[in-house]
This record gives structure tokens, sequence and C-alpha cells, in this order.
């Protein structure tokens, strides 16, 4: 390909949803997770192909960025706004920066890869698909199950169609937003991908589509050279729902890796923990005594956690915190956070 490629890791939300181990001041991106490396270290490595490297994040954890990506830019977006108008500041900030249109590789920092080389391989081919037709890419993973905590995107199913087109992505004929476990069912059976929020565009495709979307205002303040008055000009909004979903012409092409978004406890349970013993409990940390007990996740550093006739739930300790739950209640953590921040106890 005749234009550099350049990965834009996202790295500014906090994690709400991973309480009490994700804070304010200790996003998921730099937790560890059984590993020795953070979350967006892991993901940096993944995205060495590219031509450069970028992590896109908030003012407050900008100065600990080069602790985990010391081989990164910087880019650090002008409020906290969700990715609609942090990807639209960082493909503004990124076409600057080049004599040629790039394209951009956006993907955030807080996924399990099981194959990291073959994730780069599908990201590098997605950044083709973008240069070949103009367009904005995203990667589609197939589901292993009815998941509601996903969004769904669904193929036209007519890639033989696409001039030019190979095997390998076709068209988008919808995005569907987190549905429940019987229509997850159904666009599984129909073929349907989950939505890995993970893109492949040019600056200028990003651009053109976010001039005519609920981003317009930004897009004319950034133009103008004024970026705060366009973060102020905008609601805080996903790049699904401002763009993806509204722009005509959007692809999708697969991912077959072993992929999950470590964005709720459960996933985690899921994809970093050690079996128990008894292998019947996920360990993130800590240690674990289980008395006729299973499938509950166990994330307590440097504490033994005693599990007596209890299933499917979460235990989290951190410092003076424990959160308890149901498993399937992973998704609503966050709800805790913002009782606690009405508290202005987070």
């Amino acid at each position: 390909m005749d234009r550099p490629i350049v990965a834009c890791v996202l790295a500014g939300g906090i994690g709400s949803r991973l309480y009490p181990a994700s804070r304010g001041e200790r996003p998921k991106q730099f937790l560890e997770f059984g590993g020795d490396r953070s979350l967006l270290s892991q993901t940096m490595d993944r995205t060495a192909f590219a031509d450069e490297r970028f992590v896109l994040t908030r003012e407050s954890f900008a100065d600990e960025i080069h602790d985990h990506a010391p081989e990164a830019g910087l880019l650090v977006e002008p409020a906290g706004k969700d990715t609609g108008p942090a990807l639209v500041y960082a493909a503004w900030r990124l076409r600057k920066r080049f004599d040629r249109d790039p394209v951009l590789v956006c993907l955030p920092s807080d996924h399990h890869v099981g194959d990291d080389a073959a994730f780069a391989a599908h990201l590098e081919r997605a950044a083709e698909i973008a240069a070949d037709t103009g367009g904005l890419v995203t990667l589609g993973v197939e589901p292993t199950r009815p998941a509601t905590g996903y969004g769904y995107i669904v193929p036209d199913g007519d890639a033989d169609e696409l001039e030019g087109a190979s095997a390998d992505y076709d068209a988008v004929e919808r995005f569907t937003e987190k549905p429940d476990r019987e229509e997850a069912r159904r666009l599984r059976e129909a073929g349907a991908y989950w939505n890995a929020g993970i893109f492949a565009w040019t600056p200028a495709a990003l651009l053109r589509e976010a001039r005519d979307s609920p981003l317009a205002p930004l897009v004319e303040a950034l133009e103008a050279g004024e970026p705060e008055r366009g973060f102020d000009a905008v609601d805080a909004v996903s790049v699904d729902y401002a763009i993806m979903e509204r722009a005509s012409d959007v692809f999708v092409t697969p991912l077959p890796v072993d992929w999950d978004d470590l964005g709720t406890w459960d996933a985690v349970g899921r994809t970093r923990s050690d079996r128990d013993a008894a292998a019947t409990n996920d360990r993130v940390a800590g240690e674990i005594l289980s008395v006729d007990a299973a499938n509950n996740v166990v994330a307590a550093p440097d504490r033994h956690v005693s599990l007596l006739e209890v299933e499917d739930l979460i235990v989290a300790a951190d410092d003076d915190r424990i959160l308890v739950a149901p498993r399937t209640s992973s998704q609503r953590v966050r709800e805790v956070v913002d009782r606690l921040r009405e508290r202005d106890a987070f």
C-alpha cells in the first residue's frame, strides 16, 4: 500500500464496569488482570505492524501513558465525550501530520486477543480495504454465544456485487445495538458479527461522513482551529451511533480470532482467570476456598476468599472497596459507580 498505516489506540475511558479495580485515577487500560503487563501495553504490541502509533486519551491520564506505551505518540482530547468526538478529533489531528492521507486503524486498549499475529494481519487487511474503497471499515467477530452486551453488524450478503471486492469483506446492511437474548440468538443464526469497535478509514473518509452527522459542529470548529469550541458544541456519543449507522460506504471484514471485550468482570473471568483447584470458579486474583460453589469470578488481590454454596457471583475487592454482584449483572456495575459519584465517593 502506498500510504502510511497509523494505529490509533483509544485509552481515555475509565472502565466503570470493572469497579473497584478500575477507578477514576486508575483506569482499566493501566491494569494487568492476571498478567505482568497492562492491557494498554499488550495492545501496543499488537499494533507493531503500523508505520506510526498514537494513543488517544484524556488529559488526566496523559502523564502515565508513556509508562505503558513509550513508543507511541500522544493525542489528548479536549474532553471525554465518547468515541464519536474522540475519533473525529484524532482523524483531524493525524491528517495534519502527513503529506499523504494515511489510513487509520482505530482500536480500544482493553481487549483480549488469542492470536496477536493473526489479529495484526487482519488489521492490516482492513487498512487495505479502507484505502481501496475510500469507505469506513469495521471488523466483525463471529459470535460464539448469543451475547447481549455487544452490538451486532449485519452484512448485506452481496459481497460479489461490490466492484473489485474480494471474498473477505462485505457492505454493511445495518448495525444493531445490544439486543435481548432472543434477538441475539436470531442475529447469530443469521450470520451477523459482533461489533468489536475496531475500525479502519482515512481521515478524509471519516471527516466526510462526520460533516453529515450530529458531529458536524465539531468538524466545523476543528477546521476553524477551535477544538475546545467543537467539543462544547456536541454531546457525548459513540462513533457507531453518530457516524457508522448513518454512513453509506460502510464495510465489514471478519476478524476470525479468539476475542473478547474486557469491559466486565464476567469477561475478565472468562478470559483472564486461573481455575481454582476444584476447577469450578474463575480466579482472577487472590486465593479461593470453595465449598460447593461454582462459576464465581473472584478478583481479590492479596486476600483469601471462602465461597460456600454460592454460584454465579462476582466477588471483587480492591483497597477498601468490595463488590458482590450476580455474574449476570456485570453490565450493571456502572450503576454502582453512578451512585457513588452522586455521593462524591467514587
